[in-house]
């Protein structure tokens, strides 16, 4: 699958939330490609960083920009098998590549009007998108995220009025953990001292936007709530149809392949 992790809005934590995503897929044993598309190179640094760390799970990260995006992305799926693509902050040539080519964009908003009033303009965007991109499917989730007050709730209400994408029933609190991990290139699932509540967020955020491709998946699954994913956490949506089954998978290379 192609995600693309995208804001017009700066610092709403997209590359925390990327790279995190990747970490994770690496650990179940997918091979991944994450593309910085994002000028400011965060992702490629924490990249960087995290290559001096060989005993982590690893991936491939790639820098790309523009049409690139579009151009090479045939050739990318078929050698990958989950990619994620960090858009940067503002509307940009490479973020409105990457929405053509991805087959599901996570919008992260803070729950604070001023980045919420953003969202018309995420949904034109997606909207225009989707001439081309038919398939395209939008899902905005609370980042960063208040441990207490009616903020929240409030902000998810304002994220239900977004037309064209659909709010996750998962937020990621605002916690020391995620920038912790970041600055020593890893994914806050492999900190110490570990954050048990910051991992179980990560954790249902990619259990929202990816089933396994192992779980068995019934014709009856709409009404299947006791699906589980393989690693024992609940689904978020069992009340609906796999709607982000993943698409047949290329084999994965033998180690001595060259990527």
């Amino acid at each position: 699958m192609i995600l693309c992790v995208a804001h017009i809005k700066g610092g709403v934590g997209k590359t925390l939330l990327a790279v995190n995503i990747a970490v994770v897929l690496a650990q179940r044993e997918h091979d991944v490609l994450l593309i910085d598309a994002d000028d400011q190179a965060s992702a490629a640094t924490f990249s960087q960083i995290r290559a001096e760390l060989p005993e982590k799970a690893s991936f491939t990260t790639i820098q790309l920009y523009g049409a690139a995006i579009r151009q090479q992305m045939k050739a990318l799926a078929e050698k990958y098998q989950e990619i994620i693509i960090d858009a940067g902050g503002r509307d940009t040539g490479s973020l409105r590549a990457a929405l053509t080519v991805s087959d599901l964009v996570l919008i992260p908003f803070l729950p604070r009007s001023v980045d919420l009033w953003t969202g018309a303009a995420m949904a034109e965007l997606i909207k225009e998108a989707r001439e081309h991109n038919p398939l395209l499917r939008a899902f905005s989730t609370l980042n960063m995220a208040d441990t207490q007050g009616k903020d929240n709730a409030d902000s998810l209400e304002a994220l239900k009025t977004i037309e064209g994408i659909e709010p996750l029933p998962v937020s990621i609190v605002r916690r020391k953990a995620f920038p912790n991990a970041f600055s020593h290139g890893l994914s806050v699932a492999e900190h110490t001292p570990s954050d048990s509540k910051a991992i179980a967020e990560l954790l249902s955020l990619v259990n929202a936007l990816y089933i396994q491709e192992d779980t068995q998946w019934l014709s009856g699954c709409r009404t299947a709530s006791s699906l589980t994913a393989t690693n024992g956490l609940k689904l978020l949506f069992p009340e609906r149809e796999p709607c982000l089954a993943r698409r047949p998978q290329p084999p994965r290379p033998s180690p001595g392949d060259q990527r």
